[in-house]
């Protein structure tokens, strides 16, 4: 425990000089007027600060991009408030009452509420991300290739629900991913597979590329194809939030804090998720709930809590198990990769002090958010009136140098347009780019490890079954799996009501 303490106090003392600071505040300030951009999400602020910070070291461009991924999602809550239309997904649920609130003339009071509620979120977060990650990475140091790949497969199932509502789209984009990750030279013996003889494609697709593609160009075509306007609530009254209101919704904030970071724990549920759940939480239990919808401070609080929290709870599993729980943290998690820290069981041996070194970053996006959220309302909301036709060419610049950038490979412009257009059809179609980047980045982990598995195990698939890990990995998998099966569903609600029901009729008994 101490040992873990003192590793947390040496990376905050780390990231205390004038570049990592500036590095931290402008991250979270790009993140923060994307945010603010309706439309414009976390992941593609992640997805082009990726492609700018390569050549920074990995320290300081994991901190620009942790920081632009909090600031994003606290961003997203300015137009949820002015406009009524969230900046991300994310800030779907501070619509009704954020909005009430400024079509009241108390926006300042809106964004003040939405301001607190995200630091103690995000905060909250941060002590659940500092007390459970190093020992869920510990447990997880018990893996071998077996519990790799199902490990793999795993966060590849949950693509069928990390965004939309269709499963077997989520599915089939994952599968799309798993296959782009095998084109070119193989893992283990640098075969060539699915190069068609050609050598610019024997180096594999990029990263960088797919991932500025898919989410950078995609949504440049988005936007120009569906523009947006709406009139914007103007801020008159003080932002600056009372304390006595503030601390008047503990409870909200400690429940909303708590379901927050559980949602973020589980695979393929994002940070809306977070924000929803808490949301009715609060409303289940308020003693205003006539108040919910028309301008409540309790909902608005909530939803911003929630969705802050989820964060540090989708970097959990991310740093622990290597398994995002959302698009913006397989964003995250393919930037870590690139700067060659692999996220998984084997980070703790290979990166121990990596763990409370995201800690400090996310402490330090968490200060930033406060900071940049109460002093700087209006020059921020300057950005809302930035013309479509300016922002979306500076944006397919930034991608096109990005792409090329890294390598210095024209091939790699071309991969990224062919997968920005071929991403921009299949968004039109309700297919959705993060199950495509989850199998994109777990592929090759899936490959390696079921192929290492079969060398051990002399090409049996015993091991895969037999050890007790992988036995539960396996179970749970399928489990997950079967889930979306409407009959398998069923039947395990009748199952779980018919023991509920057995339970309570024997506590009955009892008593």
């Amino acid at each position: 425990m101490f040992s873990g303490l003192a590793d947390l106090v040496h990376a905050w003392v780390g990231f205390m000089n004038p570049t990592s600071i500036g590095l931290g505040l402008g991250g979270a300030l790009l993140g923060i007027i994307v945010g603010i951009l309706p439309g414009l999400s976390a992941t593609l602020v992640i997805a082009l600060l990726t492609t700018i910070t390569i050549k920074l070291p990995a320290n300081n461009a994991i901190l620009v991009l942790i920081c632009s991924y909090v600031g994003a999602l606290y961003g997203g809550s300015r137009t949820a408030i002015l406009l009524n239309i969230p900046g991300t997904a994310a800030n779907a649920a501070s619509c009704a009452d954020g909005y009430a609130l400024a079509q009241r003339g108390e926006a300042g009071r809106a964004i003040g509420i939405a301001t607190s509620g995200a630091f103690t979120g995000t905060l909250f977060g941060v002590l659940c991300l500092a007390a459970f990650t190093p020992s869920l990475a510990e447990v997880a140091l018990a893996f071998g290739a077996y519990e790799f790949f199902w490990l793999a497969l795993f966060g590849v199932a949950m693509s069928g629900s990390i965004v939309g509502d269709d499963p077997v789209k989520g599915w089939l984009m994952g599968a799309l991913g798993l296959f782009v990750a095998q084109i070119g030279q193989e893992g283990l013996y640098a075969y060539d597979r699915f190069t068609f003889g050609w050598d610019e494609i024997a180096g594999g697709i990029g990263l960088i590329p797919a991932l500025v593609g898919a989410f950078g160009l995609a949504e440049v075509l988005t936007h120009l194809a569906d523009p947006l306007e709406k009139k914007l609530v103007e801020v008159k009254d003080s932002v600056l939030p009372r304390f006595r209101e503030v601390f008047q919704y503990w409870r909200t904030v400690l429940r909303s804090g708590v379901i927050g970071v559980l949602t973020g724990l589980l695979p393929g549920v994002g940070e809306d998720s977070g924000a929803w759940m808490s949301y009715a939480a609060a409303k289940a239990t308020s003693r205003e709930k006539h108040l919910f919808g028309k301008g409540s401070i309790d909902g608005l609080m909530a939803a911003e809590t929630g969705d802050m929290a989820s964060i540090p709870g989708h970097i959990i599993p991310c740093l622990a198990l290597g398994i995002p729980g959302s698009a913006p943290s397989a964003v995250l998690m393919a930037a870590m990769i690139i700067h060659g820290i692999q996220p998984g069981p084997m980070m703790m041996i290979q990166h121990p002090h990596f763990v409370y070194e995201v800690v400090a970053m996310t402490s330090l996006a968490t200060i930033t958010i406060l900071i940049f959220g109460l002093f700087l309302v209006r020059p921020l909301l300057v950005v809302l009136r930035i013309r479509r036709t300016v922002l979306m060419p500076v944006i397919l610049l930034l991608c096109t140098v990005g792409a090329f950038a890294t390598a210095s490979r024209l091939f790699d412009v071309y991969a990224m347009l062919v997968i920005g257009i071929g991403a921009f059809f299949l968004r039109r179609r309700g297919y959705q780019m993060a199950p495509f980047v989850l199998g994109l980045v777990l592929g090759p982990l899936l490959d390696k490890s079921l192929r290492r598995g079969l060398v051990l195990s002399d090409g049996s698939i015993a091991p895969f079954f037999t050890r007790p890990i992988s036995l539960a990995f396996a179970v749970v998998t399928i489990f997950a799996i079967l889930l979306y099966v409407p009959a398998f569903k069923a039947a395990v609600k009748r199952a779980t009501d018919g023991a509920g029901a057995a339970a309570r009729s024997l506590v009955r008994r009892r008593t």
